[in-house]
């Protein structure tokens, strides 16, 4: 912290009325705000360093401008030098294990937007040097990784936020007031679609379907691959994979669910309770898939067991164009649209805003808005870095149930299953932390590092 500078010098009176307004406020004042017991104070900056920050890792560095940004790190300088630019004071780095060696005393908290498969290595060596960390979606790789950084952030007190930056908005919080209002009554069914990796009927964000390449072309300048790769199995470089293209490739990223699944996810859990509570089996079905490449679309089902006075739900999840059939209730002329959700209670249904069929909405009317709003996705993160009684809404507490719900999903479209889950469902059992009816469904649960990149 900056010392404060005096304009004038402080006569004796003043110093002493000071000085006993100071030893009262101690003793009242809560130690975080003095920044005691790790806090950072509220009239500090959070120093921040950003590990891949040249796609959606350098707009969260943005938002987080008005903090102090001490450090970058990006194994491709080319594709980060327009975020380098905008700080030239911040330290730059390749490799940010070598970031956090050597400014391990200047470093508050990280924001880490690389590749998925280096969400969770990266965020452990970071919560193991007490760093807040704030982790883009879907929070890790794999389901294991998931439940792994939120034990390690709560074992070691950190404050986190997942980057799910759509829980913070108005419509989440007005979806959780109609159905906490009981609009639709006890709900049955959440159904949940995305056009990606498709984009609308003719283009595409991603291939996926698709098998590796053969050629390897030269390393572009400025990219270390060898880091990219990272823990993942080494293999040579290809456009293919980098940049934001990796988002299909088994070894790298997630699909479009891991992609879109917390943002859409995330809202409906918050709002039935679901968060926290794990499925009792996961289904799925795809087009082809193989072990390079997520399908070009799915259809996954997760189903959980009553709990409270909630029945049992089914959670389904559509990709690559592919979306629930049109309700009766809903008329016709009614966007579906390429993304959306459709939520089916036991009085009602709940299409992405709009409460189904017209006589019940009347019924309804108009739902009071009842819930403290959120001052804002990324200011959660810095009041929750300064005081560790404000945790961000999107915490690793929040986010680590719900990646491993998802990337559950993700389990079940494997190649290796695809012929196993046409005559069962994968049976999970939480406190065992795996599938009690499948050894191969479990060897997905986790993945070994490349050697070198072990913790």
């Amino acid at each position: 912290m900056k010392k404060i500078e005096y304009k004038r010098a402080v006569s004796r009176r003043e110093f002493l009325q000071t000085t006993a307004f100071t030893a009262a406020a101690v003793s009242i004042i809560p130690g975080h705000v003095l920044g005691l017991n790790g806090a950072t104070p509220p009239s500090e900056k959070v120093r921040i360093a950003g590990i891949g920050i040249g796609g959606q890792g350098g707009h969260d560095i943005r938002q987080l401008a008005s903090q102090e940004i001490v450090a970058l790190c990006d194994v491709d300088w080319n594709k980060a030098s327009g975020i380098f630019n905008e700080y030239p004071k911040a330290k730059r780095y390749k490799d940010y294990r070598k970031m956090l060696d050597e400014m391990d005393k200047d470093i508050d908290a990280v924001v880490i937007g690389t590749p998925d498969h280096t969400h969770a290595p990266a965020s452990i060596a970071a919560i193991r040097r007490k760093k807040h960390v704030y982790c883009e979606k879907p929070l890790t790789h794999s389901v294991y990784e998931a439940k792994w950084v939120a034990d390690e952030a709560r074992k070691y007190g950190v404050a986190t936020q997942m980057g799910n930056q759509g829980q913070a908005s108005e419509d989440t919080y007005r979806l959780c007031e109609m159905i906490q209002a009981g609009s639709i009554g006890k709900i049955k069914e959440i159904h949940v679609w995305t056009d990606r990796p498709s984009n609308g009927l003719f283009n595409e964000y991603w291939p996926q379907g698709v098998n590796r390449p053969k050629d390897t072309p030269a390393v572009p300048e400025g990219l270390d691959w060898d880091l990219w790769i990272g823990p993942a199995p080494m293999r040579p470089y290809h456009p293919a994979y980098h940049p934001f293209v990796w988002r299909g490739w088994w070894d790298f990223g997630t699909g479009a669910l891991g992609d879109i699944g917390c943002h859409s996810f995330a809202p409906i859990f918050r709002a039935v309770n679901l968060t926290g509570h794990y499925p009792k089996t996961v289904h799925a079905v795809s087009t082809r898939v193989n072990e390079e490449t997520f399908p070009l679309g799915s259809i996954v089902e997760w189903q959980f067991d009553s709990f409270g006075s909630n029945p049992p739900i089914k959670v389904y999840w559509y990709d690559g164009g592919l979306r629930p059939f049109r309700p009766d209730i809903v008329p016709e002329g009614a966007a579906m649209h390429d993304n959306g959700r459709l939520i089916v209670g036991e009085e009602g249904l709940i299409l992405n805003s709009t409460i189904f069929d017209e006589k019940r909405r009347n019924e309804v009317g108009e739902i009071p808005k009842t819930l403290e709003r959120s001052p804002g996705h990324y200011q959660e993160f810095i009041d929750a870095c300064k005081d560790p009684k404000k945790p961000a809404r999107m915490n690793f507490d929040q986010a680590g149930p719900l990646a491993q719900v998802v990337l559950m999903g993700n389990v079940a479209l494997r190649v290796g299953l695809r012929e196993e889950l046409t005559r069962i469902r994968l049976h999970w059992d939480q406190s065992q932390f795996k599938f009690t009816n499948s050894d191969e469904a479990n060897q997905y649960i986790h993945r070994p590092y490349r050697k070198g990149w072990e913790l």
